[in-house]
């Protein structure tokens, strides 16, 4: 998509909570400028696990990247914005729901959806066992 044809801009969600924010730097993309997608997932990961670290309070492993969709290439020097929110938690998981945002360089205050994720994490014990989500506190 070229510069001309730039993506609607949409509003953030409000029904989310903003987890992270962060801004990819040359060292992150590829040969055309885009953002790797690796490094996409790995801030999504990280993002991902705010919300279920509330509730285990202790040791988790991320188990399931359920859904993950890219949108919109990111590029050098866009503001990302990670808004997550929990859409199940089991005996031993917690699935989340992540949606990242972003504020091109030259567009400040407008944003984009970049991708959208779902991924599901699971409460461990010190030997690496799965258990109870909250029995660590």
């Amino acid at each position: 998509m070229s510069e001309t044809q730039r993506p609607p801009t949409v509003a953030l969600p409000t029904d989310q909570e903003l987890v992270m924010k962060v801004i990819p730097m040359p060292a992150d993309c590829n040969a055309n400028g885009d953002i790797f997608g690796g490094w996409v997932m790995a801030q999504v990961d990280l993002a991902g696990a705010v919300l279920p670290a509330r509730l285990v309070r202790g040791r988790m492993v991320t188990v399931a990247v359920n859904e993950f969709i890219f949108k919109q290439p990111v590029k050098v020097g866009d503001i990302l914005s990670f808004f997550a929110r929990i859409v199940k938690v089991g005996r031993t998981s917690v699935t989340v729901k992540v949606e990242v945002f972003a504020e091109r360089i030259r567009l400040q205050g407008a944003y984009i959806k970049v991708t959208e994720a779902s991924l599901t994490y699971v409460a461990i014990d010190g030997s690496g066992n799965p258990c109870p989500v909250g029995s660590q506190a």
